[in-house]
């Protein structure tokens, strides 16, 4: 008795850990998802900014918007790129992880370009803004290359399985077409030598003319009516004795 009631108590604390343990990995998941979601709200209401201020700001606070929207453009397609990639070609698992260190330089400059639309001395701004360009540019640059070398090499490797299955359905299809027959290539019931009616010609006159032979070695061996008994229950004579 005491046995079972401590396998049942056993029991019902595993119950209550499982339960503790589920709720808690379904609580950070809901959390994930939510920060997910306020994550990428966030990133569309600051992208809509961006291009509200790029298009609709001049001077130095629109081409800081105009760098900062080239920048995050150009490194968030990168990575969609990447991400989806590594997953079918494990090679690109390389290539993602220099992204992730290009990734830094992108998220300082990122950071450097928002506080200084905020920075009230446009004229100190204006005199960085060849260099802030040309951090960009190299940035943005090194983003394209790895985004677009990932892109052409999926493209080859789709590129090189359509040929071979292309191949393998000529093949396919010309063992389909088993029965045409080569230029070279005899066809059936012809090609057979046309003397077979002469032979066989030749051998019937040859067999009629066995036939009368033996009817004739017949006629010449044939035994003399006359020595044959007229009834077949006769008995032929028997020779004579000295006796």
């Amino acid at each position: 008795m005491e046995a079972v009631i401590l396998i049942l108590g056993l029991l019902f604390f595993a119950f209550i850990a499982l339960g503790v343990y589920v709720g808690v990995k379904a609580i950070g998941a809901a959390k994930r998802g939510v920060d997910r979601t306020i994550t990428q709200a966030r990133r569309t209401v600051e992208d809509t900014t961006l291009r509200a201020k790029s298009y609709g700001q001049v001077g130095v606070v629109g081409e800081l918007a105009q760098l900062r929207l080239a920048l995050r453009t150009s490194m968030r397609a990168t990575q969609e790129a990447l991400q989806s990639g590594v997953a079918e070609d494990a090679s690109l698992s390389e290539s993602l992880g220099l992204f992730q260190r290009l990734s830094v330089h992108g998220r300082e400059l990122d950071d450097e370009l928002k506080k200084l639309e905020r920075e009230p001395d446009r004229a100190t701004v204006a005199s960085l803004l060849p260099g802030l360009k040309q951090r960009t540019e190299r940035i943005t640059h090194s983003a394209d290359s790895l985004r677009w070398a990932a892109r052409d090499r999926a493209r080859q490797f789709t590129d090189d399985d359509l040929d071979a299955l292309n191949a393998q359905i000529d093949v396919e299809a010309g063992a389909l077409r088993h029965w045409t027959v080569e230029p070279d290539e005899p066809v059936h019931g012809q090609g057979k030598p046309q003397s077979d009616g002469r032979d066989q010609g030749q051998g019937q006159g040859q067999g009629q003319g066995r036939g009368r032979a033996d009817d004739v070695a017949q006629a010449i061996t044939a035994s003399d009516p006359r020595r044959q008994t007229e009834y077949p229950w006769q008995k032929a004579a028997r020779p004579e004795t000295t006796n």
